[in-house]
């Protein structure tokens, strides 16, 4: 297991800024419709390791599915940086799009889990 850091990250304007502290070492992706055509890496963090920093008034929300979910896309650019929600154990979480950081190493995608979510 790694070590957690600070890392920051952004939509691709910059309007959405955030930092996560953490270890990436939950990356996983996902088959659902929508991951699938995003191509998401994705790492959840807990909602306390997480800050928003700017562009809140920039988050355009989308629900789908069980609308459990709060997919916040930067309302200029149009990408979703990270999503809100809960954990199996209904813990608050953020799950950053690890594409969305400003300094996160190469990820090679062979080594990341793979979530089932077209057959969740």
């Amino acid at each position: 297991m790694s070590e957690a850091r600070m890392y920051h990250g952004q939509c691709h304007c910059g309007a959405v800024r955030f930092t996560a502290n953490t270890a990436l070492d939950g990356l996983m992706d996902c088959n659902c419709s929508r991951c699938r055509r995003l191509g998401w890496i994705l790492q959840p963090v807990p909602a306390d390791e997480f800050v928003l920093l700017s562009g809140a008034d920039k988050l355009v929300p989308y629900h789908f599915n069980t609308d459990r979910i709060d997919h916040l896309f930067c309302s200029q650019c149009g990408i979703e940086s990270f999503a809100r929600g809960e954990d199996g154990s209904g813990k608050a979480t953020v799950m950053i799009n690890v594409n969305c950081l400003d300094d996160a190493p190469a990820v090679d995608r062979n080594t990341i889990r793979h979530w089932d979510g077209a057959n969740f």
